[in-house]
């Protein structure tokens, strides 16, 4: 082999294996348990969920990108949600800001429920608890919104976020056909849509 051969052949088996060391986004894997705290005061269980089809949206407010993902959960709650579809939204801390308090999360939240006319449950949580959630390290780059989808058995089948995640989730039509085929799993024959 050439010198040329030899060194390509090296350096695609360096990316390669280097790839298996960085962090990825896991499908089918349970769901942790996360609590959503509203600004209502009302804490939720993501696992009070379980039976329904739930997409979670980790975001920032300030982030136009993420409210406009937050407009098509909303939409598609309005759509699906008598079928069985749940989405959750929870608001966090920027990496590069203070943490805020409770009560002005509280306070950020109810904004923006009330400004986009969010229908469906959205919380405030620290960065700490949505990294631990994602089991993202501070040395990985945090890439938001964070979407996560998790079927009806509480297994997380799919999320946009991190090496491997779907950016198509970001996306109403795919997001809408993703959820669709996930309804229909687990229902008896005489049930399905």
């Amino acid at each position: 082999m050439n010198r040329q051969k030899v060194t390509s052949t090296l350096l695609a088996m360096l990316l390669i294996t280097s790839g298996f060391a960085l962090p990825s986004v896991s499908a089918r894997r349970k769901s942790p348990e996360f609590t959503i705290a509203e600004p209502s005061g009302k804490t939720t269980l993501l696992s009070s969920f379980k039976g329904k089809v739930v997409v979670m949206e980790f975001l920032f407010i300030k982030s136009e990108h993420c409210m406009r993902v937050a407009r098509t959960l909303n939409e598609l709650n309005d759509e699906l949600g008598p079928r069985g579809f749940q989405a959750v939204g929870v608001v966090f801390d920027p990496p590069s800001a203070r943490p805020v308090d409770a009560n002005a999360g509280a306070q950020m939240v109810s904004y923006i429920v009330d400004y986009f006319k969010l229908k469906y449950p959205v919380g405030y949580s620290t960065k700490r608890e949505v990294d631990g959630y994602l089991g993202r390290t501070g040395t990985e780059i945090l890439n938001i919104p964070q979407v996560v989808v998790i079927d009806r058995t509480g297994t997380i089948r799919a999320a946009s976020g991190g090496r491997g995640g779907d950016p198509s989730l970001e996306d109403k039509n795919s997001l809408r056909s993703l959820i669709n085929d996930l309804l229909k799993e687990g229902l008896p024959a005489s049930g399905k849509k």
